[in-house]
């Protein structure tokens, strides 16, 4: 018997499914499609154990639905423009499309070793004008569409390095590359109009059935539909008015201050005549403008002097300040501020002395003496110190605040969302540039399509910092498709977030001119099967649904959800090392010992051992998955991702687990060479009467069979593994004796070679071969369980007396009434609980429970 040579048999199988074309697809109309998808990966130079356990779960579902009898589409693409290019352009003196597609062709070479069931003439790059191209179309259309537009933005602007920062790339108020203090500036940017679809995108999730509950309402809080009021404060002094929306309008009677944006036209009017105001705006405009930079930071306020009525006390004024936490961004930039139920009002209402009224009495709190200390009261309860309001429960009380703001003229019902426009510009060279044309008498227009696409120019320097586009001596002119005259290319590029919104439909048809052929979308789409980490949750699988509906719109599609099913897997994890001096280290640099210490493999030195955590380059904490199959193969690798834990739970990497994975690989060679002696031949017909330990184990093998279906289908992969495991166990036990055993033996073996293939498909390959199969086990049916020997020949049935489970009755199935009935009431445990006592009624219920009434 020779030892299993997983790196020559993992060749010969590749090199024989590529041969074969065996998973390049078609449309086929007399065919039901199943289109499987993972997150196409970043190409940042080498693949990692995440992408391998993300690969193997979508490799398992492609080649199982495949042996299903479905027309599978299953492809791979590189969402390949991105910052990190252009840092190695700067950083390694080489021009970022170098960069990319190196990273691409190693990676890809990576993947192809895992031995995926992919249709490769389908691949795509982001980066490559095949592609962008056509989102330049897409860019286009929804800009005729009224989809796209235009406006003035706050964005973090580094003054250094000359350019828009994304709210990540602000750390501690810097940039993260020139360290400069982080200004908010107001810039012109694109946008896509995805708020149009918010209630759309709500009413959406709940068709989403094979979406994880968690993500659905990660999802909703982003959109965050918000239903309160629009309030008109007067201004004193003032025609005009200041506009609130909130969403506790009950609360108005505890309202002590309004505040305004630094960036809202009355803040900018204040500092326009008031230098201390003005330099007040300016330091607020050194914070970052996420939710979290805001949250964190200091609460600080400038008054205005400005004050404004209060819409139900008309002798009672509120002080308007601008306010640091107040974002231009949401709402109308502008807040009234009801200290006692927000702890944010409450922490700047005690640093400036203001009033604080609570409004709301908590569930059997007393009035004269509910007061607020240093933490906001939230929850539910009824108005108090309220005037009309009081008495009423929360709700009640906002309908009634409305009401009355609607008949003053000052306010009325208001839906908001918490969901903002996209704004997709970058200043940045690495990403699809945006296909319109500033013309100074025409205004912006796209460009028009016979001049698509718009190419990023290859001459370009990072040296200077800033836009290379924009700082490029030629690319920018051209002339206008209005009127002539010269004018200017946008010189910024789009959010990468935009190439990933779509990359799904232009896999249907990947070399179509057009954006998709729409013939092709209407049988491929929508993804049957997404699979990808939680992080993607909200940013990318919005903006893709977002995206599929504008798509829709402009006609290129016809549905309105892109992933039918969505699977997240869990992270890949490993243990954690430190050198004395607190770095740290890779695995391959430690070396454990039996007393559960550990030591450097080449000082000597002492390692501190530190909890396992997800797998990351900085904490250096990552396993080479091409050297792991370089050892001991891509199916040992794929067997341990898919038998260590629930795929939609984290997973520990570990040098045992993948060890022990291994010696199942040889142990599975084994049990199929020591047994080729003892099969029938090929193709023996079954035989008439099988018995004893033949028969059982036939059974065991058909159960099998069919309980790894429904493992495969509801992604219990771990589970799936372990019944192979077990099957494995009683077939090395298992003598085959006679004719009747051989043929068991021969139709176990096969059954279990095919039940693997989508998990260990070179190894079930190589062995389908070794059973005497000329055909690729690649292009053979999913093989069906035996409903004979499926069935249970016996049931166990509860026993209750009286509603109480007694005892545990064992029958044939489908027993009479008459039978079941019998055996019941003779059970020693019934009779004591009878005690003595006619039973007044029997119910059976066929196979399922007897109840026995006294």
């Amino acid at each position: 018997m020779s030892r299993y040579n997983a790196k020559e048999v993992e060749e010969k199988w590749r090199r024989r499914w590529d041969e074969a074309r065996c998973f390049s697809v078609q449309e086929d109309e007399t065919r039901e499609k199943y289109y499987v998808l993972e997150m196409f990966p970043y190409p940042s130079g080498k693949i990692h154990m995440g992408h391998v356990r993300n690969y193997t779960i979508g490799d398992v579902v492609a080649r199982y639905k495949r042996a299903k009898g479905f027309n599978v589409l299953h492809p791979m693409g590189w969402d390949a423009f991105g910052l990190p290019a252009e840092n190695a352009a700067m950083e390694r003196g080489i021009h970022p499309a170098q960069w990319t597609y190196d990273n691409i062709a190693t990676m890809r070479a990576q993947l192809k070793l895992m031995g995926l069931a992919i249709d490769w003439d389908r691949e795509i790059a982001t980066c490559h004008p095949g592609y962008y191209a056509q989102q330049q179309k897409l860019f286009t259309a929804f800009m005729k569409a009224g989809i796209v537009y235009r406006k003035e933005s706050s964005v973090n602007w580094d003054p250094v390095d000359h350019t828009v920062l994304a709210n990540e790339q602000v750390i501690d108020g810097r940039g993260w590359r020139s360290g400069a203090l982080i200004e908010r500036r107001k810039l012109s940017q694109w946008f896509f109009k995805i708020t149009a679809f918010a209630d759309d995108l709500l009413e959406g999730l709940d068709s989403l059935e094979r979406w994880p509950d968690k993500v659905r309402v990660m999802q909703r809080n982003w959109i965050g539909r918000s239903e309160g009021a629009t309030v008109r404060f007067e201004i004193e002094g003032r025609e005009d008015r200041l506009t609130v929306f909130t969403t506790r309008p009950d609360t108005l009677f505890g309202a002590s201050f309004c505040a305004v944006s630094p960036n809202h036209p009355l803040a900018a009017e204040v500092a326009a005549g008031d230098p201390a105001a003005q330099a007040f705006t300016e330091d607020c405009n050194r914070l970052g403008t996420s939710e979290e930079a805001i949250e964190t930071a200091e609460k600080q306020g400038f008054d205005t002097g400005l004050r404004v009525r209060h819409p139900f006390l008309p002798n009672q004024s509120l002080p308007i300040y601008i306010a640091n936490f107040v974002l231009m961004e949401y709402g109308s930039g502008a807040i009234f501020g009801c200290p006692a139920h927000d702890q944010r009002d409450l922490d700047f209402a005690r640093k400036y002395g203001l009033p604080v009224v609570p409004v709301v009495l908590p569930d059997g709190g007393d009035a004269a003496s509910f007061e607020i200390g240093t933490e906001a009261y939230t929850g539910d309860g009824t108005a108090i110190n309220s005037d009309f309001l009081d008495g009423l429960g929360v709700e009640a009380a906002k309908r009634a605040a409305i009401d009355r703001l609607v008949e003053a003229g000052q306010g009325e019902s208001t839906i908001q969302y918490r969901l903002r426009d996209w704004g997709i510009s970058r200043q940045r060279y690495w990403g699809c540039p945006i296909p319109v044309i500033h013309c100074p008498d025409c205004g912006p227009l796209p460009v028009p399509e016979d001049q698509l696409p718009i190419v990023l120019p290859e001459d370009v320097t990072f040296e200077t910092p800033g836009n290379p586009l924009a700082q490029h001596p030629t690319w920018k002119q051209t002339t206008c498709p209005g009127c002539g005259a010269a004018a200017e290319r946008d010189t910024d590029t789009m959010d990468t977030f935009v190439d990933s919104s779509w990359y799904f439909a232009r896999f249907c048809s990947p070399r179509a001119e057009d954006p998709m052929d729409r013939k092709a979308v209407d049988y491929w789409l929508p993804v049957d099967q997404y699979i990808g980490g939680v992080e993607h949750a909200i940013l990318h699988l919005l903006y893709a649904r977002f995206f599929t509906r504008a798509l829709a719109k402009v006609g290129h599609v016809g549905l309105p959800e892109p992933f039918a099913g969505l699977f997240t897997q869990g992270m890949v994890c490993h243990e954690t090392y430190k050198d004395p001096d607190g770095k740290w280290l890779f695995p391959e640099e430690v070396e454990k010992r039996a007393d559960g210490t550990a030591q450097h493999l080449e000082t000597g030195q002492p390692v501190v051992l530190g909890r396992s955590e997800s797998m990351s380059k900085s904490k250096r904490n990552v396993v080479d998955p091409q050297a792991i199959i370089g050892t001991y193969g891509a199916d040992t690798a794929r067997w341990f991702m898919l038998s260590d834990s629930p795929p939609e739970r984290d997973m520990e990497w570990t040098d045992a687990g993948v060890e022990g994975a291994w010696r199942f690989t040889q142990r599975l060679w084994r049990l199929l060479t020591e047994s080729l002696d003892a099969l029938a031949p090929k193709g023996t017909a079954v035989p008439e009467a099988l018995d004893g330990p033949a028969l059982e184990m036939r059974r065991a093998v058909h159960k099998t069979v069919q309980a790894f279906g429904d493992d495969l289908e509801k992604f219990r992969f771990n589970r799936a593994v372990a019944r192979i495991h077990e099957i494995a166990n009683t077939l090395a036990g298992f003598k085959p004796g006679d004719d009747g055993g051989r043929f068991v033996l021969r139709e176990s073996l096969e059954l279990l070679v095919r039940l693997i293939g989508p998990m260990m498909p070179h190894l079930a390959e190589e062995m389908w071969l070794q059973l005497g199969h000329d055909s690729l086990l690649a292009e053979t049916a999913w093989p069906q369980a035996d409903a004979a020997l499926v069935a249970d020949e016996h049931v166990t049935l509860a026993v209750q007396v009286n509603g109480k489970k007694r005892a545990t009755i064992s029958l044939p199935v489908d027993a009479s009434e008459a039978e079941t009935q019998e055996l019941a009431l003779a059970e020693p445990a019934v009779q004591k609980a009878m005690d003595g006592k006619p039973a007044r009624k029997v119910i059976v219920v066929k196979n399922r429970i007897v109840n026995v009434v006294v």
